[in-house]
């Protein structure tokens, strides 16, 4: 199908078969080994939400390009205008793949009507983000996140608790060490005299700066203290902080998010040069970072976005959320040495031992499913490899199928761990296996298999 457009020398290189196929750069495969740990993520999180009263809720990885247009804003963070996926469907409609997931939920807010269910709404989500960005340790260009918004309260409480709740998933998945940046980024009155103060402190340098902080310098001069550019961090070095353009209201917001902490056992430092790379963010701002993990320590972040519903055609109805990035955590529990879970093997695993019985097996697993997780052989085994099958699987019981068995109507039961072995009937499969499995784990309630 053509697309009108010349193809990539990659694409090119790739039909002509001169490159091997592989991953695109900056994305990953998540390989069944992957997955207990992936989904535990997944699980803790939405249990340690949900406790709170916190929905799930899930919307499209891709939305109309303006839902993220409004809310990034004008002067909003150079690298996320620059790097969203933005294209045209065959319906020449204008399309973005989500850079980031707040966008989307509030956009759902607005459709659904949600500011007329009682108040606030709390909604947790999770999935792919997308972002075109430099590749690196911690940063890729489809990444993954835990998503958290509290929607149509103003209170301090609501952002102490959001910021609680990060710590407790993070806690609950077995990471110390875990450091909270607390700041504050004001109000919109209080950035704009803050962006007026940079602008006029780094004029006379402002060409010592590098081209991402010039560009910042003259969309928003306050992303500029988030520069990774070392020469650019020694000239905002000397500087004053947004903490210090506070009005005494946003100062008394924050004061009260402080003290819920405090009250909560909460750890944090105040962090006064905190910000946030998008323009919705107001007051409370904050980072969660693990330590000694190295330079990509943040796990990720959020804050308040007062004034970011009625800029996307709702009412205007104070948030706050945040993002966890599943990558980030992931990494952070394994150089934490935190243990995987082990995935289950299947309670049974049947081995064939003549081809008539691979049918038998295949039957049999599929009646016994509706109960218990079972495998089976595809081909017939000799008994010894049909074991050591059932053994890398992770099975808890071997049965074993052949002529022998088939005459007497029975399965050869071999509970690997004991290495005891019996016959059991066909219809007397299932109960014996759940009455063996709760005597091991209920010492005194029942046997387990006895030699036949």
């Amino acid at each position: 199908m053509g697309t009108g457009r010349p193809l990539g020398p990659a694409y090119a290189a790739c039909r002509l078969g001169r490159m091997k196929l592989r991953a695109v750069k900056g994305t990953a495969d998540r390989l069944p080994a992957d997955h207990p740990r992936w989904n535990r993520v997944i699980e803790v999180a939405g249990r340690v939400l949900e406790r709170a009263g916190i929905q799930p809720i899930a919307t499209p990885v891709f939305e109309f390009a303006e839902v993220f247009e409004r809310s990034v804003g004008e002067a909003a963070d150079l690298v996320v205008q620059k790097e969203m996926y933005t294209f045209d469907d065959r319906g020449g409609r204008r399309l973005t793949l989500r850079p980031e997931f707040t966008a989307g939920v509030l956009r759902a807010y607005v459709e659904h009507g949600m500011h007329t269910w009682p108040s606030p709404v709390k909604l947790w989500s999770h999935g792919p983000a997308f972002r075109a960005e430099n590749v690196q340790r911690g940063r890729f260009r489809q990444f993954h996140q835990v998503n958290l918004e509290i929607v149509g309260t103003g209170a301090p409480v609501a952002d102490a608790e959001a910021i609680a709740l990060f710590a407790d998933v993070l806690r609950e998945l077995g990471l110390r060490g875990v450091r909270v940046a607390l700041g504050s980024v004001g109000d919109p009155a209080d950035r704009a005299r803050y962006n007026a103060y940079l602008r006029d402190a780094l004029a006379p340098v402002a060409q010592d700066l590098s081209e991402t902080s010039r560009e910042r310098l003259r969309l928003n001069p306050m992303r500029v203290l988030d520069a990774k550019d070392a020469r650019d961090q020694a000239l905002v070095a000397p500087l004053k902080r947004p903490f210090d353009f506070l009005n005494p209201e946003a100062r008394a917001h924050f004061d009260a998010v402080a003290a819920c902490l405090d009250a909560w056992g909460v750890a944090y430092d105040v962090d006064p040069g905190i910000v946030r790379g998008l323009d919705y963010y107001r007051r409370t701002a904050f980072e969660i970072h693990a330590e000694g993990i190295g330079a990509q320590s943040a796990l990720g972040g959020g804050g308040r976005y007062d004034g970011l519903v009625s800029q996307l055609g709702g009412p205007d109805v104070p948030g706050i959320g945040w993002a966890l990035g599943m990558e980030r955590v992931l990494d952070a529990l394994e150089q934490a040495g935190v243990a995987a879970p082990v995935p289950d093997g299947p309670t049974l695993y049947l081995v064939p031992m003549d081809d008539e019985a691979v049918m038998e097996a295949a039957g049999l697993a599929r009646d016994l499913r509706a109960h218990l997780r079972v495998e089976h052989g595809y081909a017939r085994r000799a008994p010894g490899k049909g074991l050591r099958d059932a053994d890398r699987a992770g099975a808890r019981y071997a049965g074993l199928l052949g002529a022998r068995e088939r005459a007497a109507g029975v399965v050869q039961l071999k509970h690997l761990a004991s290495g005891q072995e019996t016959q059991v009937a066909w219809g007397d499969l299932l109960r014996t296996i759940e009455r063996d499995t709760l005597a091991d784990a209920v010492p005194g309630t029942g046997e387990p298999p006895r030699a036949g």
